[in-house]
């Protein structure tokens, strides 16, 4: 199976806990070792969000802050590249031709961003529709998506499937608040909508979410994809 893993910045705190990085290269080894073919995109974190404030107090521009973003998130994927050792391609691949390059290569890509003006979110969306992969997992800070904000709303209910429409509707109309419900971005729902990639959205804190995931079993929310002609919503 080939798989695009989205790894919340959230375990890439600021007082880094090796423990956590440790514990998901463990679960890629896995994977690998099972036959399965990994994408990881690791996201940038409190690392990146203190950078980019400390870069606009200073009068950095917000091409400046984007370039910054992306570096810091390419330092939190070399953090899980050296725990993989030869396991992993020794590169954060820096374009999609390179990321295609060295998926060819069998062993397991982690990369951070691409572009300005493109999330991590975005990327693990283009990364999975870049090298066909049978399915998305994005780990992210809750358990999955919810009718409101669970961290301000305690009657929120977790959704077990969801539209990817609905998801995208939703999305855009800011009924998740950037900063404080950490799901997709708008670029990345709508790159898993136009290429029917399955996608799963799951807690990051236990690496075995993912393992459940693979093995069929309901773990988080399912975003189901809906393909051309069916224009189907929830």
């Amino acid at each position: 199976m080939k798989l695009v893993i989205k790894l919340s910045g959230t375990i890439f705190p600021m007082k880094l806990d090796p423990a956590k990085i440790s514990a998901y290269a463990e679960l890629l080894r896995r994977l690998k070792k099972k036959g399965h073919r990994i994408v990881v995109v690791t996201g940038g974190g409190e690392g990146a969000r203190r950078m980019l404030q400390a870069a606009r107090e200073l009068g950095g521009s917000e091409a400046l802050c984007d370039m910054i973003g992306i570096e810091v998130a390419r330092l939190n994927s070399r953090l899980l590249i050296a725990k993989l050792g030869e396991d992993a391609y020794s590169e954060p691949p820096a374009s999609v031709e390179e990321l295609r390059r060295a998926f060819e290569l069998g062993k397991i890509v982690v990369m951070g961003g691409l572009q300005p003006g493109q999330s991590t979110d975005a990327v693990s969306a283009i990364a999975a529709e870049s090298i066909e992969a049978d399915i998305l997992i994005r780990t992210t800070d809750v358990d999955g998506v919810y009718t409101s904000d669970p961290s301000k709303n305690p009657n929120a209910k977790k959704l077990d499937r969801i539209d990817v429409n609905r998801l995208l509707k939703k999305v855009l109309s800011g009924e998740f608040v950037a900063g404080s419900y950490e799901l997709f971005d708008p670029i990345a729902v709508k790159v898993v909508a136009r290429s029917g990639i399955p996608t799963w959205i799951t807690n990051v804190d236990n690496p075995r979410n993912v393992e459940s995931i693979i093995q069929g079993k309901s773990v988080g929310t399912f975003v189901d994809p809906v393909r051309k002609g069916q224009g189907k919503d929830d």
